[in-house]
């Protein structure tokens, strides 16, 4: 006896004892089939990203045979048990090793461990118990996801052969870009941009949220860069990965003018000179504060 042979009898003994039929189904007994999962993306908005929705498809994919039923068996006829195993799925071998005499499970060679037999196969699905066919798929997303994420969705796959058990669906999550916000985790990022008299004399102004608008005060004096928040107007933190509900950010930036009238000109000069029209250190340390709170959330 060569060491392949040594390392063949352990192999045997110890599959044997823990091994199953490799993957369908696992453990001693008859062998069940999976089907195959599925992979599909769905694109999704901001707004339906914050309150969770469900999408349906047609989906064209592995199915049940309808005249069979999955048995794969012809009209009036049955699965028929395994003469070789018994219905066991399995049969014992015997063999001669360095240990002596060793009995081993393995799958039987007749019924490939299914336990039957088909005699009389169905004509529709050629004794497989599946065909080709579409599905309405009716696929939950939860709030909260994002791009990247996959929604797995158990049993909604292809069918598997003589009724085993269906592969799931994986849903790819994409996002449509937003026409007013940026995503940030669960923040929503708005960029509002104030005329110089909005951000020197202060106003009241109405944004978007994703429910509608909301009306926010500018205070006089307001600096470009400070950020404003609406607490839990963002999104909510998908279940599993979070707590709470994320807010909008309003970033305040100012438009410049590009260009002047004489008018307008002469306007910004007589105000150039003026004390008050020129940032002391405590603007300054205010705009820095401003920014570095806001990464510092």
């Amino acid at each position: 006896m060569d060491l392949n042979d040594i390392f063949r009898n352990f192999g045997d003994i110890f599959g044997g004892a823990f091994g199953g039929f490799g993957g369908f189904g696992g453990g001693r007994g008859q062998r069940q089939y999976r089907g195959s999962d599925m992979r599909m993306k769905v694109r999704l908005t901001l707004e339906e990203i914050s309150t969770g929705v469900t999408k349906k498809f047609k989906v064209r994919k592995d199915i049940t045979c309808t005249e069979c039923h999955g048995t794969g068996c012809a009209s009036g006829h049955s699965p028929e048990t395994c003469p070789t195993c018994h219905g066991q799925g399995y049969v014992i071998q015997s063999r001669r090793s360095f240990l002596g005499m060793m009995q081993t499970q393995e799958v039987c060679p007749n019924c490939h461990g299914e336990g039957t037999v088909i005699k009389h196969t169905c004509s529709h699905c050629h004794g497989e118990g599946v065909t080709s066919g579409e599905e309405i798929v009716e696929i939950k997303i939860p709030a909260g996801v994002a791009e990247g994420m996959v929604v797995n969705v158990p049993g909604k796959g292809n069918a598997a052969k003589h009724g085993g058990v269906p592969g799931d669906i994986q849903v790819l999550i994409e996002e449509e870009p937003h026409k007013d916000f940026i995503r940030d985790d669960t923040d929503l990022i708005y960029n509002l941009l104030l005329t110089v008299s909005q951000a020197a004399l202060g106003d009241t102004i109405d944004i978007p949220t994703l429910t509608g608008k909301a009306r926010i005060k500018i205070e006089p004096g307001t600096q470009p860069g400070t950020a404003l928040r609406l607490r839990g107007k963002g999104l909510p933190a998908v279940q599993g990965y979070g707590v709470g509900t994320g807010d909008i950010v309003v970033n305040i930036s100012v438009y410049i003018p590009e260009h002047l009238t004489k008018e307008e000109r002469k306007a910004f000069e007589a105000l150039r000179e003026n004390d008050h029209m020129q940032p002391n250190d405590s603007i300054k340390d205010k705009i820095f504060r401003a920014f570095r709170n806001y990464f510092d959330k």
